[in-house]
């Protein structure tokens, strides 16, 4: 049996699905909000309320998705959470000016990918597989040091690197690995976040979970536009741009994915409408997850499975699931409970996730074949924007000359900032060499 987009569906058919699809997608939107918490030093209200509009945003954006208001949304049942593209800029720009400055680039920089929801056939042509396919793994290899890092007890731990840290992060990394290689049906596709409910658990029972700020939290919350105030340094927007460029070919694949899946058209006229629309919902929801103090949203591809697991693709579903994120968003005891998590159990699950990221933009990047073009393409790009990431201080001399000390100055804090996000120097590094180096001749009929 399959049901699709516009069959009608009973409720507990309705429901049963959300919840499998909010199950698939929990980990993938608390992940983000939880690492750059960390990385920043916020307190356990500051986490709460961070992972509270993450789920409340993932919902209301989602809704808009699926529903369609005129040319804004897909139409299809495609989820949306909170994007990890953004997470090592948001720690990098949250390090410079806080949490009111990473909400005001989020703002700031999205009207981009509504601009290019017009213009999807040039920004392909701009970022083929190669490009985009290098950036991703770009990012997932620079995440996956900060998955380590919690798996060892997290930034600024005393006795970081001990063997319980270890161990417990180790134990949340097998059963994951184990679940997912020997697990069936849905039990893969939530492989990750039953590793992260085992590791906590198992940490709870062995005392290392302190449940005092969760008595502390209210039962009910009302989101509050702004919390944490909004502020702009045009210096960090170029490496928000770039990731916005990134993200909406991503969408793109994930939204193509859900058109397949769900047995709708994945070329013509209605095609591309639903492509468009959800490429511009993208853009608008990302202005508004920065409104409500949550990261930038994108489509999730974990929905993917989950309808061909069911055989549901009914538009329906996507109501329910916007419902239950709404809901979950609003409670705080729920966010308070995510927020105390131990960070090696954290780390146990995130170090793996980034690395299946990686994984995933090497195969983006290899999508046109494997040929000597496209393996160097992705060697420089690895080489540079992992390089900067790794040592950042190799870029700090670097000095623009003008005649104007104090834009001498401006400019060369810009090209630092731009050039100690690997994510931008490895996204500059693949364009400027695919457009320097076109496909050769040879390379086209092998592709053939």
């Amino acid at each position: 049996m399959f049901l699709g987009l516009d069959e009608k569906t009973d409720w507990k058919v309705t429901v049963l699905c959300g919840i499998q699809h909010v199950l698939a997608m929990f980990v993938g939107i608390i992940t983000p909000p939880l690492i750059i918490a960390g990385s920043l030093g916020l307190t356990v209200a500051e986490t709460g309320v961070l992972v509270s509009m993450a789920l409340f945003t993932s919902g209301i954006t989602t809704f808009i998705q699926v529903k369609r208001f005129g040319p804004l949304g897909s139409g299809l049942l495609s989820v949306q959470g909170t994007s990890f593209t953004f997470v090592p800029l948001a720690i990098q720009s949250g390090a410079a000016g806080g949490l009111s400055l990473i909400f005001g680039l989020t703002i700031a920089a999205a009207p981009l990918q509504m601009v290019l929801s017009r213009f999807l056939g040039i920004a392909r042509r701009l970022f083929p597989p190669i490009v985009t396919g290098s950036v991703v793994l770009l990012i997932g290899m620079s995440l996956i040091r900060v998955g380590m890092t919690d798996l060892a007890g997290g930034y600024g731990a005393p006795d970081f690197g001990h063997p319980r840290h270890l161990l417990l992060g180790g134990f949340v990394l097998v059963t994951i690995v184990a679940l997912n290689r020997f697990g069936r049906g849905f039990v893969t596709t939530i492989s990750i976040a039953l590793g992260l409910v085992a590791g906590y658990l198992l940490a709870a029972a062995l005392g290392r979970v302190d449940f005092s700020a969760t008595a502390e939290a209210g039962w009910f919350t009302a989101p509050r536009p702004l919390q944490f105030g909004l502020s702009f340094n045009a210096l960090y927007l170029l490496p928000w741009l770039i990731a916005y460029f990134v993200t909406t070919l991503e969408s793109i694949g994930d939204l193509t994915a859900t058109s397949q899946v769900s047995r709708e058209p994945v070329e013509g006229p209605v095609f591309l409408r639903r492509i468009k629309g959800g490429v511009l919902a993208d853009g608008f929801n990302s202005m508004f997850a920065g409104l409500f103090n949550a990261m930038p949203n994108t489509t999730f591809s974990q929905n993917n499975g989950v309808i061909g697991l069911t055989g549901v693709a009914a538009r329906r579903v996507g109501f329910a699931v916007a419902a239950w994120l709404t809901l979950l968003g609003l409670f705080p005891k729920l966010a308070a409970l995510i927020s105390i998590m131990p960070k090696p159990v954290l780390g146990g699950a995130t170090v793996v996730m980034f690395a299946m990221v990686a994984v995933a933009g090497l195969r983006i990047a290899f999508r046109d074949g494997m040929t000597l073009r496209n393996e160097l393409i992705l060697a420089v790009t690895l080489a540079l924007g992992m390089g900067v990431t790794m040592v950042p201080d190799a870029v700090t001399n670097l000095y623009w000359y003008a005649g104007d000390r104090r834009a001498l100055l401006i400019a060369q804090e810009s090209i630092q900032i731009v050039a100690q996000s690997g994510l931008a120097v490895g996204a500059i590094t693949a364009s400027l060499l695919n457009l320097a180096f076109p496909v050769r001749k040879e390379e086209e009929d092998r592709l053939a």
